[in-house]
């Protein structure tokens, strides 16, 4: 059996701190501490431990650290002197870890459990700390085993206590203050204690994470519904992934399953999949099992307990088999801790928790989602409501008044009648052939086969019942039919004729003949223009196309025209005929390119559908005309354009056009720069193109600009989750698209510290552009991506990445700053892992290429500001990495037992001949920003002082303060104002310290 050296337990040691949490870290843990206690060697031991309780904390696993938790406080009785100041320390907090583990442990008896409690008590007291967290441990162990008086005191003596170095963090107690008000029935209260810790004021390596979470469904009650979505968003970004923190994803899926978000639990649930497991810490299995419950109930309710859930030990599981197991395993733990309480709370809380119901319909998330199949039928059809007579009557006399309004309800109150009619006989007959007629216009707008077979037979209906009116309509009908479904130019004309003939024949007192003799108008110049496009086209095809572009050009003309005598004639009399009309002549103004004469057109338009009494009709106009006004440059104007669209949507039922016009007013708005309402919107616009099935389409560009939205208000968080939602789709619509957002992302991503993540997406930018002739868009990506990288210490690949962008650059052959950038980038990187003589003569060599590329002159133009001052900096940072190598030598003089350094430490003379030129190249750096004026006070000073305090290490203190002494007699001659306050306070502190 092999063991291990103390050297390879040292490492192993160090390398499991920093791994990340779970069962292989507390694996790795269990083998060294093992390996350490085979050892013999106690110090070795003791840290093994301490180690392995760590590990134990951040994982779902935390109840086993109860064990290794005693072993070491049995070695702090044998000997607590071989514990340091820091170990005590590290002991007795882990004091407060126990107590948790002991509460969430079933299987500790009652009296254990209090038996340990009392020795946290009476170790806290001897070693002279606060009873603060003695209290809060009591207040959670009362409060779970039901002794609410013993919870109150305990919580009351937390409160007074005092607050010392074994307290928890502001953020962890803030967290417990606010959930006992919660527990207590007060979510306001609550709210307001978690305050400090939901705007970030207060946190910690686990805060404000799981404060994010807990506060969602007090959210919700409380109708915050839009922080409640931002507190998604962002919380679950943090506990994504993280097994400690189990509980919080569990409260995630359970605001998704409460707010008509079941698709999105899903998708977290199986993103946690492999912890749907029988867990070791009993208490996070009951709190995020008890998460995944709820929204497994909640599918079930929806008709979807069939749908595939996650595997469960191995098997898989539909929801109904996976609720099943989860809710049996769930219940057996809550008994379990009932049975070891004496009381029933355990149970009761979890019960209540998976059956509660949802807190609000639907809260749109702005992320994208899958959605769910439709449900399985029902196992016999619902019958149709009974068909009261006067109940029928009206809903018929609605449904028609509807209709020749042409209202967007008429659809649903059609689709109402038929359900009532059913099968009955006893039904007027003329109200048969209305439903007749209902689902033959819905079989002719989806294209449908037999649409002109259902259109004939609901003609011959009306005809039949003498409703000849209804029976022309029919006719135009069949007209449209044939043009959809492509036949010929003369049946369709046929068609259009015989619809006109059956308007004209109507009798002369008939009140809807002249509107069905406009309407049939109308259609044949709509139709018309329609069946000429098609006739040009296939004499292009057939060789007789040379005057194609001015026979396009003649075509609008007569469609125009025949237009614009259609609004002539029947301005007065049919507004929204006419209204149609002019829309579509602004539509003609647009495709010929004449922006101007399509305003007035659109905004005719909209009026007269208002004036019909048909304000829907006017949305699409509207919201046409403010992105015409937008690209005219007239953002006053489109915004009240689209704002009186939205206001004319309220009886639209059509899920697109009520996407459409919200997308439309947010796009406006930012521009705008109305960030928050811009957000609001698009993300309402997202949900309606959900519910029209268009997520990949007007859906992914909605969440696109509601990321910016959200980016403009520096919701970086909430931006990228969204962004990443929807981002296969926005990468196939079109490379310049798929840029855009990968950049996008790559910048939120950067700006929200994760600069690998950050890295990736501006190297898949990279990857899109790598064939393009110009190569600076490759060349930025590139850049960008190697200063993520060296961000994230991935010094090999941060190396190549800079050589890459440096070649693109050069290849550009117009990017001095850039190159002069990656050029410095380079040579720091030189001397990042070890300040060595190699790395500082590579770093000087870089930054003396910079500085030559500054230096070089460039045609007649004078020397820009913007090069001056990166010279200067060049000048400055060659200065910093000589000090950085400097100060490896005088630090390893001044330690003489230091094992690492430079390999040849460097005599007196080279060391004052470095120093020397460091202040040489301050000096110049600073001259430089002399002639670069105010703008460049700062980086004046810094070269100043650097070089003050290197004057000082060469013994020549006198002549540093002379630097900065001129410079402040200078700087007080400066107009009040101009100094930034520091610098003056800051300069004269240096002096003093120079003279002292």
């Amino acid at each position: 059996m092999s063991t291990m050296t103390r050297e390879e337990i040292e490492q192993g040691l160090q390398e499991n701190r920093f791994a990340p949490g779970g069962t292989a870290r507390n694996a790795h843990a269990e083998v060294l501490a093992a390996a350490a206690e085979a050892s013999g060697d106690s110090e070795l031991f003791r840290d093994a431990l301490d180690n392995l309780i760590n590990s134990y904390l951040y994982s779902s696993e935390s109840t086993k650290m109860l064990v290794p938790f005693a072993r070491l406080l049995q070695e702090y009785d044998k000997d607590p002197g071989a514990f340091s100041k820091g170990d005590t320390h590290s002991l007795f907090w882990q004091f407060k870890w126990v107590a948790t583990a002991i509460s969430e442990s079933p299987e500790i008896p009652l009296e254990s459990a209090t038996g340990w409690l009392d020795e946290m008590e009476r170790r806290y007291r001897i070693a002279g700390y606060s009873e603060r967290p003695v209290r809060e441990s009591e207040l959670w162990f009362a409060d779970v085993i039901g002794d609410d008086e013993r919870a109150e005191r305990a919580y009351a003596r937390w409160q007074a206590a005092d607050r010392d170095n074994m307290s928890d963090c502001h953020a962890c107690e803030l967290n417990g203050q606010g959930h006992y008000a919660m527990l207590r029935g007060d979510d306001a209260r609550a709210l307001e204690v978690w305050q400090p810790v939901l705007a970030d004021d207060k946190t910690c390596a686990e805060e404000p994470h799981r404060v994010l979470a807990t506060a969602l469904l007090p959210l919700l009650r409380l109708g915050r519904f839009e922080e409640a979505r931002a507190q998604h968003l962002r919380g679950y970004r943090m506990a994504r992934g993280k097994e400690s923190l189990l509980p919080s994803v569990g409260k995630h899926i359970e605001f998704c399953a409460l707010t008509g978000n079941e698709p999105r639990g899903l998708e977290i649930l199986a993103e946690h999949a492999a912890h749907v497991a029988p867990l070791a810490n009993l208490d996070d299995r009951l709190s995020f099992h008890g998460g995944v419950l709820v929204l497994l109930r909640r599918l079930k309710d929806l008709g979807h307990g069939h749908l595939p859930a996650v595997p469960y030990e191995g098997v898989p599981r539909t929801v109904a088999e996976l609720y099943e197991v989860l809710r049996a395993d769930a219940l057996d733990i809550a008994r379990r801790f009932d049975a070891r309480n004496g009381t029933t709370r355990v149970s009761e809380r979890f019960l209540a928790r998976i059956g509660g119901a949802p807190l609000v319909d639907v809260l749109p998330l702005g992320v994208r989602s899958a959605a769910l199949p439709q449900p399985e039928p029902a196992a016999a059809p619902v019958p149709a409501p009974a068909a009261d007579g006067a109940a029928l009557a009206e809903l018929v006399r609605r449904a028609r008044a509807a209709r020749d309004l042409g209202h967007p309800g008429s659809d649903g109150l059609w689709a109402e009648v038929a359900a009532r009619v059913g099968t009955a006989d006893a039904v007027d007959p003329l109200v048969r052939i209305d439903v007749a007629d209902h689902r033959a216009l819905a079989a002719a707008r989806a294209g449908a086969g037999d649409a002109a077979a259902l259109v004939t037979a609901v003609r011959d209906g009306y005809r039949a019942l003498g409703r000849e009116e209804r029976a022309a309509l029919s006719e135009l009908r069949l007209a449209s039919v044939a043009a959809q479904s492509g036949a010929a130019p003369g049946e369709i004309r046929e068609l259009l004729a015989v619809a006109l003939r059956a308007a004209e024949a109507l009798e002369a007192d008939e009140p809807l003949r002249v509107r069905r003799i406009a309407l049939a108008e109308l259609s044949a110049i709509r139709l018309e223009s329609y069946l000429r496009s098609l006739e040009a086209a296939d004499a292009h095809d057939h060789g007789h196309g040379h005057g194609h572009g001015h026979g396009q050009e003649r075509a609008h003309g007569e469609l125009a025209a025949e237009l614009t005598a259609f609004v002539a004639a029947h301005a007065q009399s049919l507004p929204d005929l006419v209204a149609e009309a002019e829309e579509m002549l602004g539509r003609i103004a647009l495709s010929e390119g004449d922006p101007e004469r399509a305003v007035p057109l659109l905004a005719a338009a909209a009026a007269r559908a208002i004036e019909a009494g048909r304000p829907w009709q006017a949305v699409d106009p509207l919201v046409l005309r403010a992105g015409v006004l937008m690209s005219l440059g007239r953002p006053e104007e489109a915004e009240e354009a689209a704002r009186s669209g939205l206001a004319h949507a309220g009886e639209l039922t059509d899920a697109e056009q009520q996407a459409v016009v919200r997308l439309t007013l947010a796009d406006i708005l930012l521009e705008r720069a109305d960030a928050a309402e811009a957000a609001e919107l698009a993300l309402t616009a997202a949900h309606w193109f959900d519910q029209a099935g268009l997520t990949a389409d007007g859906g992914a560009q909605a969440r696109l600009l509601l990321a910016r939205a959200y980016a403009h208000q520096r919701r970086n968080a909430d931006a990228a989750e969204v962004l990443r939602s929807t981002l296969p789709d926005l990468l196939e619509h079109g490379e310049q698209q798929a840029l855009a957002v990968r950049e996008f992302l790559g910048d939120l991503l950067r700006e929200l510290g994760e600069p690998r993540e950050a890295a990736e997406q501006y190297l898949l930018a990279a990857e899109l552009v790598k064939d393009w002739e110009d190569p600076r868009p490759q060349a930025g990506l590139a850049q960008s991506a190697a200063d993520q990288l060296s961000e994230a210490r991935l010094t090999p690949e941060a190396v190549a990445a800079y050589e890459r962008a440096l070649e693109l650059h050069r290849l550009s052959g117009d990017a001095p700053v850039a190159e002069v950038r990656v050029l410095r980038s380079l040579a720091w990187l030189a001397i990042r892992e070890e300040v060595s003589a190699t790395g500082v003569a590579r770093a000087r060599a870089l930054m003396a290429e910079a500085a030559g590329i500054l230096e070089t002159p460039r045609g007649d133009a004078p020397e820009s500001p913007e090069l001056r001052s990166e010279l200067a900096q060049t000048w400055h940072q060659l200065a910093q990495v000589l000090d950085r190598w400097v100060s490896v030598h005088v630090q390893e003089d001044d330690d003489e037992d230091e094992e690492s350094g430079p390999a040849e430490a460097l005599g007196d003379a080279e060391l004052t001949a470095l120093r020397l030129e460091e202040v040489l190249l301050w000096d110049r750096a600073a001259g430089v920003y002399t002639g670069l004026g105010g703008d460049h006070l700062a980086e004046r000073f810094q070269c100043l002082n650097n070089a003050a305090w290197t004057e000082r290490e060469l013994g020549r203190p006198e002549a540093g303060a002379a630097r900065l002494s001129a410079l402040i007699e200078e700087l007080r001659t400066w107009p009040e104002g101009t100094v930034p306050e520091w610098i003056l306070p800051r300069a004269e502190r240096t002096v003093a310290h120079l003279t002292d």
